[in-house]
């Protein structure tokens, strides 16, 4: 039998796995700028999770979920998509409590499923890494949160992006809203595609997401959202304008983007990108938006939210059909280069004192000759090359040379032990001569 990894699924091997903790570290250095700390929630969740919180209707639910009944059961389900959990996490450790810090700001990263048709930047198996923000319910965190998904996106090299936002308003706003799209499309129910029938008696703007062509031209005409705003969403809404602005960030407006969620609410987002990865087409590679109610589902308090996902196979994707190079150093800092089979314990007790020491450091284990040490060294990237003969041990000596350059000089050995970051910048030191 052959083995191989099950569809929709891939394997990042050494090389690869770079680019990923590149991606996660960058993310991690800039939510610590805004103050965001990391959570860690389960893969797998109760069912009821994602059902209740993600709607009945959206093809998440109806289509894509990994479900299954455990041995005790229990109904399972890997998690789709991150915000459902964390909101869960946030509750059940009471995170809301009146000494928690408002806004309560925090970020995940980690594997995600669907069960989906796998194609380029969309597998059964992807990678989140995304931010919530509960507690406040100013707009003026709806435009950092954007800001700050716009700036990270920056920070990786890409910069033909554009930001799409609107807004899906209050609960009284999508009522009137609700009323005036049914009137309008309760007419045309016979020719909207299979999905779309069933969808208009239980949540009719999951209409205007479909993908379906002959369900876009008839949602091209329909009402705006924009329309039927009250006073306080609207003044939301304009605010968010406003401060985008501010910040010099320039957005587009898309009255017919609602999100592939239930939860949302008010400020809604994507950050799209036209790299040829995806045909030159724009294609979202970040996006989120408010959740206000998200908790109360869950059995909190009435706690305001917002966040954003971002796909990290996409955005390799994009990374690489635009040949951003990213700043990977996988070089080596000293190879261990011993001859004769005297030196084997030597090499082993320099290799390992130079890791303590905070230097990357490799040997030999394959009794190759120095030339064929040498030519490892060359494919590590090595920085120096430490080489240590049966002379030299007996000499209490070694040899150090720089690899860049081809300048090379005698090291007593005890000083590699007791202080070889001396040593290393006097090295340097003596290479800018």
């Amino acid at each position: 039998m052959k083995y191989q990894r099950p569809k929709g699924t891939t394997d990042i091997i050494p090389g690869e796995s770079a680019k990923w903790q590149y991606i996660e570290q960058t993310a991690r250095q800039l939510f610590k700028n805004y103050r965001y700390n990391e959570i860690r929630t389960p893969i797998f969740e109760n069912f009821e999770v994602f059902s209740r919180t993600s709607g009945e209707t959206s093809d998440i639910v109806t289509k894509e979920m990994y479900d299954f009944f455990d041995k005790g059961e229990r109904h399972i389900t890997l998690r789709p998509e991150g915000t459902a959990g964390v909101v869960r996490a946030y509750v059940e450790n009471k995170l809301y409590g009146p000494e928690i810090q408002r806004p309560f700001k925090t970020f995940y990263m980690g594997p995600m499923f669907r069960y989906e048709r796998p194609q380029s930047g969309r597998q059964r198996q992807f990678h989140q890494i995304g931010v919530e923000a509960f507690g406040v319910d100013n707009p003026t965190l709806d435009v950092e949160v954007m800001a700050m998904a716009v700036n990270l996106l920056q920070q990786y090299g890409l910069r033909d992006l554009k930001l799409v936002i609107n807004t899906l308003g209050d609960a009284e706003s999508r009522t009137k809203y609700h009323e005036a799209l049914m009137a309008y499309l309760k007419p045309l129910e016979d020719v909207l595609s299979d999905d779309s029938k069933e969808r208009l008696h239980k949540n009719p703007l999951r209409i205007l997401d479909s993908k379906d062509k002959k369900d876009q031209e008839i949602v091209a005409n329909a009402p705006s959202i924009l329309d039927y705003l009250t006073d306080d969403a609207a003044m939301h809404f304009a605010t968010v304008k406003k401060l985008l602005k501010t910040l010099k960030i320039p957005f587009e407006i898309e009255t017919n983007m609602v999100r592939g969620l239930d939860y949302y609410n008010h400020t809604i987002f994507e950050i799209m990108s036209n790299s040829k990865a995806f045909g030159g087409n724009w294609t979202t590679v970040c996006a989120g938006g408010r959740y206000n109610g998200l908790v109360e589902q869950l059995g909190g308090p009435e706690v305001p939210g917002i966040g954003f996902g971002l796909g990290v196979e996409r955005l390799l994707l994009v990374l690489e059909a635009e040949k951003i190079e990213l700043p990977i150093d996988e070089d080596l800092d000293v190879y261990v280069v011993g001859i004769g089979q005297a030196t084997n314990e030597e090499t082993l007790k320099l290799v390992q004192a130079l890791r303590h020491a905070g230097y990357s450091a490799e040997r030999d284990y394959l009794e190759r000759k120095p030339k064929g040490q040498f030519k490892a060294a060359n494919r590590m990237k090595a920085h120096l090359t430490l080489t240590i003969g049966e002379e030299e041990l007996q000499a209490g000596k070694v040899n150090l040379k720089n690899m860049q350059t081809g300048n090379e000089v005698k090291v007593l050995l005890d000083d590699i032990y007791s202080e070889f970051d001396k040593v290393y910048q006097g090295i340097v030191e003596r290479e800018k001569e």
